[in-house]
């Protein structure tokens, strides 16, 4: 075999090899691209998915909450009637007006009463706050003054 025949072999199969090595390369590298847009594609779809649930949710709180009002007002309706039978058939065991459930928040009991005084404790809302005692002043040993 010549020389330059072994040359031309040699350069031909690192040629090829090379050409392998790079494709395997590319193929390996690329692999993480693909699973990366796999996963962002799994990721939308389960966010799609999950704003399709939260609309389904509030549409069936809305419809509870629909219901209960109807309860509330057949409830309500109902008492009248009886109030009005009782009425009608002169019966004292039912007494006093039907009147509607109150909101949550309009009720006088929730009310806390301010309070513009300390319980005895020498806060700042005491009424001797700041105000020396003669004698705290006696008892008091002299500190040394605060930098």
């Amino acid at each position: 075999m010549e020389p330059s025949n072994f040359n031309m072999i040699l350069a031909a199969a690192c040629l090829v090899a090379g050409i392998g090595l790079g494709a395997l390369g590319y193929h390996l590298l690329n692999g993480g691209a693909r699973s990366a847009q796999r996963l962002r594609l799994k990721l939308t779809e389960r966010e799609r998915q999950l704003t399709e649930w939260k609309d389904g949710v509030d549409d069936h709180l809305q419809q509870m909450d629909d219901l209960a009002r109807q309860v509330c007002d057949d409830a309500l309706t109902l008492q009248r009637q009886l109030h009005e039978s009782a009425r009608q058939l002169g019966s004292k065991a039912i007494g006093g007006e039907v009147t509607p459930p109150s909101e949550p928040g309009e009720t006088s009991d929730d009310i806390a009463i301010p309070r513009d005084y300390a319980d005895g404790n020498r806060g700042t809302l005491s009424e001797d706050f700041g105000l020396r005692q003669a004698n705290d002043d006696q008892n008091a040993e002299p500190r040394p003054p605060r930098y």
